[in-house]
């Protein structure tokens, strides 16, 4: 059972499709367990579990009633981010920067946050925050 797991709501819904698509196996092993670029509708998993699902933000907009509101809100700090563990955040960056992520801080060691932890943080094809870390 998934009990929570995020679900990303795209703008972009084939680019994001595509970069998941493309970084997801190799961050964390997960494989799509349905949908697909055309959408409206795509989810990954990791040993059964939901990991990471995308949503037509369009199609969403239509059912909550906010289509007629601004798509892309003015420039604020971020609300969420989507953080995956992995082995190595330095490959891990450049894998997604090779399938379209644009970085925001490069990998580097973060003592002040926790013993061993290590980051980066990037933007998929819409924007969303990603951290990659170890530790």
């Amino acid at each position: 059972m998934d009990a929570l797991h995020p679900r990303l709501l795209a703008a972009r819904f084939a680019d994001c499709f595509g970069f998941y698509g493309a970084v997801l196996p190799e961050l964390i092993g997960a494989v799509l367990a349905g949908g697909g670029p055309a959408g409206p509708y795509a989810s990954w998993d990791v040993d059964g579990q939901g990991v990471l699902a995308l949503f037509d933000r369009a199609a969403i907009a239509a059912v909550a009633g906010t289509s007629a509101l601004p798509a892309e809100p003015s420039p604020a700090q971020d609300r969420t981010m989507f953080v995956c563990r992995v082995p190595d955040v330095d490959a891990g960056l450049e894998l997604c920067l090779r399938h379209g992520a644009c970085e925001v801080a490069g990998a580097t060691d973060r003592p002040e946050w926790g013993p061993n932890l290590r980051t980066a943080h990037l933007r998929d094809p819409a924007g969303n925050l990603i951290e990659l870390q170890s530790y």
